[in-house]
């Protein structure tokens, strides 16, 4: 008789341990969809509150490029002696100024994007460097024409990060 009533409590108890496991498996599965919900619904949150500050950082960057581009950095810091050596230093100095002055905004940028606006502000720096050690450069003037010149024949780096930049901040939107 024990073995027979084993036997009755076996089956009784075969369908409340399937209903257990079915039941542990929804509520498992319940939670870790709603946690995926809430994960989903703070990153939404968080795009949605930072985007403004991306979006500054990328106009930040924007202008940094267009200060450093040589034509308008040539135009803006005009030279205080005739040294060329003198206008290459202060051109470098004012293109690093404002390259530490927009550094912490390599945290709202990718790091391919931060990368190619470090290299336009050292391609700039070796175009102006280049222009100063030609021979016909012998003046703060003539420097500025040697490197106006170039300009007008090729493509300034900034330029080229620049569209990086936008096609970067196109990105966002889509």
């Amino acid at each position: 008789m024990d073995s027979q009533r084993f036997i009755d409590i076996f089956f009784f108890a075969i369908p409340s341990l399937i209903t257990g496991l079915i039941a542990y498996y929804f509520f498992k599965e319940h939670t870790k969809n709603e946690d995926g919900r809430r994960r989903f619904l703070l990153h939404k949150d968080l795009q949605v509150n930072s985007l403004p500050t991306r979006l500054q950082a990328y106009e930040r960057l924007t202008l940094f490029l267009e200060r450093i581009s040589p034509s308008k950095l040539l135009i803006r810091v005009a030279p205080t002696a005739s040294s060329k050596e003198s206008y290459e230093a202060l051109l470098i100095q004012t293109i690093e100024q404002e390259f530490e002055h927009n550094l912490t905004q390599q945290i709202y940028v990718s790091e391919k994007c931060w990368n190619i606006i470090n290299a336009s502000k050292n391609a700039t720096i070796q175009l102006i460097r280049k222009a100063s050690l030609l021979d016909k450069t012998n003046s703060a003037d003539k420097l500025r024409e040697v490197v106006l010149t170039e300009m007008m024949e090729r493509r300034s780096p900034s330029d080229a990060a620049l569209s990086f930049l936008k096609s970067e901040v196109s990105e966002l939107y889509n």
